[in-house]
């Protein structure tokens, strides 16, 4: 079934209408479903598997999903390594934690496909492997027979994305114990405030435990004294309100105060069609509202 326009409701009318088994979807087409008004949504008899990729899962949008009985396969993958090189592989040890835990396991990138022959987060300075603490973040690179040979006509770009006989990604990651790899974020999103990485997915995933944001997308914006501070973008669920001074403090509350936004901006956060968020846009915001 193809959808020319995403719609929560038409969604869950085709699921029931044809007994759909399986789908896919990006995280925040996943979150549309998950906050979609009761009337709208539908509960069924049978599992529907539910494959999702294309930027990081917020662990609360999983949750939301899998309380309406979705059982969901998280993937990470490339255009560049013709498609996925990663999944969250779920171990029968996470049915003993809470639903909460569980989403925060399937939120992580996972563990690399068998057909892969190495996925690694090296350090971006020295090269070498990062530990698996969870903590030391570092590039994810790939070697696999599925790897690009290079982008068409652009010879410079292609060996920048080779160098060392890896490919580089451009995310930013860690390893946990368990050698599960998390996305932190992409190296150009990655927020630099007084010498401080800040991760713009973390802040994220913090905004999402909300029970009044629906959606959150986080960008640097300059700042004379720290060189950068986060700037959040918050769409409200529907009948929800807020105010920016209340999820500032619910981020300080949830997290390292150093890293909590200086600025909330509500309303619509651009998407592409295919549901990913156009930070760029985002970014260019900020920038005109700084320069005006």
């Amino acid at each position: 079934i193809c959808l020319r326009a995403f719609s929560p409701e038409k969604v869950f009318d085709l699921l029931d209408k044809h007994s759909v088994t399986h789908f896919g979807g990006a995280p925040i087409m996943l979150n549309m479903l998950a906050n979609a008004p009761k009337k709208t949504q539908k509960t069924f008899d049978r599992e529907i598997k539910v494959m999702t990729a294309g930027a990081p899962p917020p662990a609360k949008v999983l949750e939301s999903m899998m309380s309406l009985g979705f059982n969901v396969m998280h993937v990470y993958g490339l255009t560049e390594t013709y498609g996925h090189i990663l999944q969250a592989a779920p171990q029968t040890s996470w049915l003993e934690e809470s639903s909460a835990t569980q989403a925060q396991l399937i939120a992580r990138q996972g563990v690399r496909f068998p057909m892969t022959e190495d996925v690694s987060v090296i350090d971006q300075q020295t090269g070498l492997h990062v530990p698996s603490d969870g903590e030391t973040i570092g590039e994810i690179v790939i070697k696999c027979n599925t790897c690009m040979m290079g982008y068409l006509n652009n010879p410079e770009a292609t060996k920048e994305a080779f160098m060392d006989d890896w490919f580089h990604s451009g995310d930013l990651a860690v390893v946990h114990k368990d050698g599960y790899i998390q996305i932190k974020d992409r190296s150009k999103d990655i927020i630099i405030s007084g010498g401080e990485n800040i991760s713009s997915v973390e802040i994220e995933n913090v905004l999402y435990q909300h029970p009044s944001v629906g959606g959150a997308a986080v960008v640097a914006m300059p700042d004379e004294v720290w060189g950068e501070s986060p700037c959040a973008f918050v769409e409200l669920k529907t009948g929800e309100k807020t105010t920016e001074e209340e999820l500032i403090d619910f981020c300080k509350e949830n997290m390292a105060k150093f890293k909590r936004p200086k600025k909330v901006v509500f309303g619509a956060i651009p998407t592409t069609a295919t549901g990913k968020i156009q930070k760029h846009e985002l970014r260019a915001i900020v920038n005109n509202t700084d320069n005006a």
